[in-house]
């Protein structure tokens, strides 16, 4: 029988042009750091705003990977 282990951690990611572009600057970000990133839930979405616009992209994402053996 073969099993795998994943783990999950909790990034922030912002971005000044999208939700999505936070979200792929974030898992990017994550798979230089961490190995076998397999995926990423997106848990929270915030915006910043000033004078009515909308400043800023924030996403809180739960990656996750598989440990290694």
């Amino acid at each position: 029988m073969t099993s795998s282990i994943a783990r999950v951690t909790t990034i922030t990611a912002r971005s000044d042009v999208s939700f999505e572009d936070a979200i792929q600057a974030g898992v990017a970000r994550s798979a230089q750091t961490l190995r076998n990133v397999s995926g990423a839930w997106v848990k929270e979405q915030k915006v910043e705003v000033a004078d009515g616009v909308i400043t800023a992209y924030q996403v809180v994402l739960e990656v996750t990977f598989v440990l290694e053996d």
